[in-house]
């Protein structure tokens, strides 16, 4: 199974464990990730500006890049998903958009949102198989009990994103299920970590993880899994220190086996 990967800008600075982890676990599971050639930033924030065409174009070129190889579009951190999941659903229906932003481009073959933009934990679900992820599993997750933060980007807005139901996802429990984990479900996994209002308001950002770390611990999770790198440092800056926090990669990396062959090559 090939597909094309984007790894965005944080993957490759502050979030290189995400990147790192998620590579090397699909090539344990004989998934190819080909990296898309000469990528752009994708914004980072989906422009809301109907008529704001320029900031999507980076998406746009990403977008056809996968077209024209003829593969899904991968994706881990939540806001390029979030961004490119967005941007490709209004090149497919506003043609106000489409229009321009293929008028900036001038491709040979303008692009109509024919790319089918997938999540990372989408591709283990949908294109794997959970089932067939368990099987691949060399050192089960027993006895940790794992709360999954999905925060809003994964999410919101729901039927443009078709992620998961955004009031009761389920994914994330699954896939910590499938490493032989045991989830632990609590209400504030889905609610906004503060996100970039931390810049402004770092106190409003630290309320609102110490509601969430608070929430989780009281319905027994003993760690924190994320696929966002900006919720990953929020949740981990707005604490003390005592509720660990980690990305779902690296859970797959060591469930797998990979973390343990990691220490036997370095001794």
């Amino acid at each position: 199974m090939n597909y094309s990967y984007y790894p965005g800008c944080t993957l490759k600075t502050k979030a290189q464990e995400l990147d790192r982890y998620g590579r090397e676990s699909a090539k344990a599971l004989g998934i190819g990730l080909e990296e898309i050639d000469d990528w752009q930033c994708c914004g980072a924030v989906y422009p809301m500006v109907r008529d704001e065409i320029a900031t999507k174009l980076s998406a746009v070129r990403t977008l056809m890049a996968a077209r024209d190889k003829g593969q899904k579009l991968v994706t881990l951190c939540s806001a390029c998903h979030n961004v490119l999941t967005r941007v490709n659903n209004d090149m497919r229906t506003d043609e106000y958009i489409r229009s321009r932003a293929n008028n900036y481009l001038d491709p040979a073959v303008p692009y109509a949102g024919e790319t089918q933009v997938i999540h990372y934990l989408q591709l283990l679900r949908d294109e794997l198989g959970f089932e067939q992820l368990a099987q691949a599993v060399k050192n089960p997750l027993k006895g940790r009990k794992i709360g999954a933060y999905y925060g809003c980007l994964l999410l919101r807005p729901s039927k443009v994103m078709a992620f998961d139901d955004p009031e009761n996802p389920r994914i994330i429990e699954d896939f910590v299920r499938a490493l032989g984990g045991t989830p632990v479900v609590y209400g504030m996994r889905n609610e906004c970590c503060g996100a970039y209002v931390t810049l402004k308001d770092e106190a409003q950002a630290r309320v609102n993880v110490e509601r969430i770390i608070a929430n989780a611990r009281s319905q027994g999770a003993e760690e924190i899994i994320t696929a966002c790198p900006l919720c990953m440092y929020n949740l981990k800056k707005h604490q003390d220190g005592s509720m660990p926090v980690r990305y779902i990669t690296e859970l797959l990396y060591e469930a797998l086996g990979l973390k343990e062959a990691d220490a036997n090559a370095d001794e």
